[in-house]
């Protein structure tokens, strides 16, 4: 099954949260969804650059029917700030009316598996129709102190000190008491072993869940 299919993607704006693998995620359905439809990624925050996309800097209505003619996938930004590229200048609404899907990585975790969010965070634009959290199983059975973007504010959170060991319990609270998303993809079970942690966890959550390894093209929906 599509990855798309299997996150049930919709048509206009998708938010996409959390942490390990937000980008791999956000250009492997781009990748997908343009073999049929336009699309456009961007971020809510800053991203590097992609590989072989064209950037549109703020673009108007007239400039992205423009670029659709020449392809299927474009990326918006307003600019860029030490090497990452800024949210779009142009407005959600003109984005959706001119693209079949909106793809936007609304959140940052410096590259690390899992995270706890400060009050600001993550910057999800209203107009979002569904949001993604993507968390990272190789942050399980680690120190918070070692895995976790804000470990500090993670350990205030659950309760915990910061060299507590992050549990499939413990991760599973912290998505609940952050909440703000539609479905959770648990990413990296690139294991039998973290594979099992995953669906001890995903048992936890209450919501719709994925699991799987991104990086190996293996997907399933337990929920």
């Amino acid at each position: 099954m599509a990855l798309a299919e299997l996150l049930n993607i919709q048509r206009g704006l998708t938010a996409i949260t959390g942490s390990g693998g937000k980008t791999t995620l956000l250009y492997a359905l781009a990748r997908e969804l343009s073999a049929e439809a336009r699309v456009i990624v961007c971020t809510t925050t800053h991203i590097y650059p992609p590989d072989g996309l064209p950037i549109l800097w703020s673009p108007d209505r007239d400039a992205l029917q423009d670029a659709f003619r020449k392809g299927n996938t474009l990326c918006v930004s307003s600019g860029m700030e030490r090497g990452k590229l800024l949210p779009p200048g142009t407005p959600f609404p003109v984005l959706t009316s001119c693209a079949d899907f909106v793809l936007t990585e609304a959140d940052g975790s410096h590259g690390l598996p899992a995270k706890a969010h400060a009050p600001h965070e993550p910057v999800i634009p209203p107009e979002a129709g569904q949001t993604i959290c993507v968390f990272g199983l190789s942050a399980l059975g680690r120190p918070i102190l070692e895995t976790v973007h804000r470990p500090q504010l993670c350990a205030q959170k659950l309760g915990v000190s910061e060299s507590a060991l992050l549990t499939p319990e413990l991760a599973a609270q912290l998505l609940r008491l952050e909440g703000g998303f539609t479905r959770v993809l648990l990413n990296q079970a690139d294991t039998p072993e973290r594979a099992q942690l995953g669906e001890n966890m995903a048992a936890m959550l209450g919501c719709p869940v994925c699991i799987g390894s991104l990086q190996r093209g293996i997907l399933k929906c337990l929920y």
